[in-house]
């Protein structure tokens, strides 16, 4: 791996959403095998999902944001980590009402968004595409504040990061195809629309890693940032959406295996 750790750290931040989207596909493909899954199986692995991303927004990001804070004085150390996740929260939320949307589960007359005349399968996809914006983000900008040479951030911790979010990647790939195929689409239209929901995370890493790289100071309000959407999604979308059959407990102790998955990611990586 000599290779990866000689590659500028926007070209790491690339490859590492590749893998990221790359998972999300093998998810997706799923649907050629299945063309229903359990929902049992699905709530528990939206769970999953929704404790990476929760352990990730506190060790990949706040808590890193929040030691840069200390290091560099100025402002309180608390101050870029409550701006940036605040922030973070409300630009998805801004997103969430500007872009049509359909949760997994229900009926289309509860789309979300401005009012739209596009299929059940679109939006179906936009609403994992909106979510995994800030996936892609948080892994550029992780990779950024190595290449930003900052003294708390690491390589491993990047790593961690990407395998970790690429972990949940799968379930949420699944999530997709599966339910359009039995909207009735093809199986390869199912896993087309499924792995090309992963697509926004490469470009969202570029952007991230560019900006924090270039401009340093905004560094821990762009890791705030991206936990901040992190868990915007997890509350708004994740963990409603596990609970809709009522399988509290499975899709709950899922959420756990996850957060401590996550978690011995980023400390024994990081």
């Amino acid at each position: 791996m000599s290779w990866f750790v000689e590659l500028h750290p926007v070209w790491q931040a690339l490859l590492a959403t590749l893998f990221t989207w790359g998972v999300t596909a093998l998810g997706a493909s799923v649907v050629f095998f299945f063309k229903k899954i359990s929902r049992r199986v699905l709530d528990a692995m939206l769970g999953f999902a929704a404790g990476v991303m929760m352990a990730a927004s506190y060790w990949s990001l706040l808590a890193p944001a929040i030691e840069m804070a200390e290091e560099s004085g100025g402002v309180p150390s608390w101050v870029p980590a409550v701006v940036g996740f605040v922030g973070g929260a409300g630009f998805l939320w801004v997103v969430d009402k500007l872009l049509p949307h359909l949760h997994l589960g229900l009926p289309i007359e509860q789309a979300e968004g401005p009012l739209t005349n596009w299929r059940r399968s679109i939006l179906l996809v936009s609403a994992i595409t909106l979510h995994n914006i800030p996936e892609g983000l948080a892994i550029g900008v992780a990779f950024g504040a190595v290449g930003a040479n900052v003294p708390s951030a690491t390589l491993g911790g990047a790593v961690a990061l990407a395998l970790g979010i690429g972990l949940q990647n799968f379930p949420e790939g699944t999530a997709v195809s599966v339910p359009l195929r039995r909207e009735g689409l093809s199986r390869l239209k199912s896993f087309w629309y499924g792995q090309m929901s992963g697509i926004v995370e490469p470009v969202a890493a570029l952007a991230g890693a560019a900006a924090v790289i270039f401009v340093r100071p905004i560094l821990p309000y762009a890791l705030s940032f991206a936990a901040g959407a992190m868990i915007f999604v997890v509350v708004e979308e994740l963990i409603p959406e596990s609970q809709l059959a009522k399988n509290t407990d499975l899709a709950t102790m899922a959420a756990i295996v996850g957060f401590a998955v996550m978690m011995t990611l980023d400390v024994a990586l990081g």
